[in-house]
């Protein structure tokens, strides 16, 4: 029998502790973090690319569906047709509830129909360097759900497999999975969920051996998922089906109801079910997985995973460390140079630096909560602002004045949009721009410019097969991003 696998991608994190590079508009699944020439891939396409390659005789692997957040659908759809493929769906969440909603919405949408897939739920926020021996233990664990044809193990509706990491050192900041002694070597049975613990813990837990990391990839079937949400927290299960029926979908896009969403109580995929299927009857499993996997939750931790050089330094971009060891330095666009440093961080962006003892890299959250505390903008995006037709970059900007380069995709097209307190100039850089400006419409190629009046209908668009780039200088009383009027938009934010 083929097995028919559905991979669930979770995309909604905001990776606030790998600040100032990951960002609540743009955050770390997004990023591309290595800085190897050959794998320019964000993590999430790395994510949705491991799983491609489950398939073999015994499994159909499913078009991707992706759980994430309702601002981040534009790169979802961008970073997905990067690489050729289309999902299966885009669930997007209005409000963050945790995973075990989010893996919820996922269930519900893959049992539509009649079906019943294995769920491959995956982060979309880790790393793998030995792509083989993933997917070899990622098919053990789709047997095991599968109705454990096999591997070894039960038969019926098919056991809960969750994948756990091989420690190899004592970890304090993961949780732990305690497997039950058994011949069975592909497919263990989960004793205990354990809390992180303190560093002797981690010791004795290594020394012992039969501890596992829990690193929150987990294989099941849609109904058992349901089944043991049900069973354990009916209150998360009511009310993620009251806002999956009140959906509404738009292309591949999923909305569940705003409200009702916001009514569903927020709890992780741990808490809600798996800590509580040990000594339960439902049967769950743990894969052992050796794959050189890590979760990259801090600016430590992609320390750990960086190619160094002999003195334990690792860097990307424009980087000089002279008597420096042991030091992370990521710089995405001017020189950073490094003298003298031990165990530090620097990060470098257009707009913000942080400079972090790599001890304290977990810390940076402090610095995230008191931007969001200032409601300054640099927690939220970045001084390049990706959108779905392109982006912008802010380079220059006073009290009456900004100076923006913007790039418009091939077909694409900003709003048609007035504002009320500045007026604009278009400058084209390279290819084609078609402008709306009032009731004329006229093509722009290179060198040729235009202006735009305040309180003047307009609309820049790129007709043509090259990305469109121009230099737009704004001048006014006002240059906020809200003083927009749209009138009509490709992408429904009118």
């Amino acid at each position: 029998m083929t097995l028919v696998v559905q991979p669930v991608i979770m995309a909604g994190g905001s990776g606030t502790r790998l600040w100032p590079l990951s960002r609540a508009g743009y955050p770390k699944q997004f990023l591309v973090l290595s800085g190897d020439p050959a794998n320019q891939h964000s993590l999430f396409q790395q994510a949705v690319g491991r799983l491609q390659g489950l398939g073999d005789h015994d499994i159909t692997v499913a078009a991707p569906m992706v759980v994430g957040n309702e601002e981040h659908r534009f790169l979802v759809l961008d970073q997905l047709r990067e690489l050729g493929i289309e999902p299966a769906a885009a669930l997007l969440e209005p409000v963050g509830r945790n995973t075990a909603p989010a893996v919820t919405l996922a269930a519900l949408a893959a049992l539509e129909g009649g079906q019943d897939p294995v769920l491959v739920i995956n982060s979309s926020d880790q790393t793998v360097t030995d792509e083989a021996a993933f997917t070899t233990a990622l098919r053990r664990a789709v047997l095991v759900a599968g109705a454990g044809a096999g591997a070894g193990v039960g038969t019926g509706a098919g056991a809960i497999a969750i994948l756990g990491i091989t420690p190899d050192r004592p970890e304090t900041g993961y949780g732990y999975i305690r497997v039950q002694a058994a011949a069975d070597t592909v497919a263990a049975a989960v004793a205990q969920f354990i809390e992180k613990p303190d560093l002797a813990t981690a010791q004795r837990y290594l020394a012992e051996g039969g501890y596992f990391w829990n690193a929150g990839m987990f294989v099941l079937k849609a109904s058992v998922w349901m089944a043991a949400l049900d069973r354990f927290r009916p209150d998360i299960a009511n009310a993620t089906r009251t806002a999956w029926a009140a959906r509404s979908t738009d292309a591949k896009f999923v909305r569940p109801g705003k409200a009702e969403f916001a009514a569903v109580p927020s709890e992780s995929v741990d808490y809600a079910v798996m800590e509580k299927c040990p000594g339960s009857d439902f049967d769950i499993r743990m894969v052992a997985l050796d794959a050189g996997w890590n979760d990259l939750g801090a600016w430590e931790a992609v320390w750990q995973v960086a190619p160094k050089d002999a003195h334990g330094n690792a860097s990307v971009g424009d980087a000089i460390l002279k008597d420096s060891t042991n030091t992370l330095v990521h710089a995405t666009s001017r020189l950073v140079s490094t003298v003298g440093l031990d165990n530090v961080v620097v990060i470098e962006t257009p707009d913000a630096v942080l400079v972090a003892s790599r001890e304290r890299s977990q810390d940076v959250k402090l610095i995230v909560n008191q931007l969001h505390a200032e409601k300054r903008a640099e927690q939220t995006l970045h001084r390049k602002v990706h959108r779905p037709w392109g982006w912008y970059d802010s380079i220059d900007n006073g009290p009456r004045h900004q100076v923006k380069r913007i790039m418009v995709k091939p077909g694409a097209s900003l709003s048609l949009q007035m504002h009320h307190h500045r007026a604009e100039h278009w400058i084209v850089v390279s290819g084609t721009a078609e402008v709306t400006n009032g009731d004329k419409v006229i093509l722009l190629a290179e060198n040729q410019s235009t202006y735009i009046p305040l309180g003047q209908t307009h609309r820049l668009a790129n007709p043509g097969k090259v990305p469109l780039e121009i230099i737009e200088v704004q001048s006014g009383s006002y240059l906020g991003e809200d003083d927009i009027v749209r009138f009509e938009d490709t992408y429904g934010r009118n």
